[in-house]
């Protein structure tokens, strides 16, 4: 876990105008302007005819929703996002950051906690494991993950 403080307007922009986080899962989220606004980001699949494959709502999916409701003169009086890697990308993550030791299934998810309270906007990693197991390596490659996505997509970041 590792707690990156951002610059609000800047990551503002990626989190609310721009597609950089739109593939991740909304697992939650809580905005309060004038009214306390609550997202369970889990997808209700009795809802359809036919069924979505995935759990979660896409970032993508629920992002215009949610920047309608913070957008205006005042700035929101907070709001938290927790959104994580989707479990479909779980196997390729593994592949691609070359841990063996584990299976997608393992996981049950690779998060980025959003937490703005008015004044100061961070994310917050986390992992969370269907297994126990005292070995770090998922935990450690997921923050070093983090890190590089935030520089790639240029998103300014101080680490604590």
């Amino acid at each position: 876990m590792i707690i990156l403080n951002l610059k609000t307007k800047n990551c503002m922009q990626h989190l609310l105008l721009k597609p950089t986080f739109d593939s991740f899962a909304l697992i939650e989220g809580e905005i309060t302007t004038y009214n306390t606004f609550r997202i369970d980001g889990y997808i209700h699949k009795n809802f359809y005819e036919d069924a979505p494959l995935k759990d979660y709502s896409s970032w993508g999916d629920l992002r215009e929703f949610c920047f309608h409701i913070i957008r205006g003169k005042r700035t929101p009086l907070n709001f938290r996002f927790i959104l994580s890697l989707p479990k479909e990308e779980f196997e390729a993550f593994l592949i691609d950051q070359e841990i063996p030791s584990l299976s997608h299934s393992d996981i049950q998810g690779l998060y980025l906690n959003f937490k703005y309270d008015g004044t100061n906007l961070q994310c917050i990693t986390g992992t969370s494991l269907n297994i126990f197991t005292m070995d770090k390596t998922l935990e450690n490659v997921w923050d070093n993950y983090a890190r590089k996505f935030f520089l790639n997509k240029e998103i300014d970041f101080e680490s604590l």
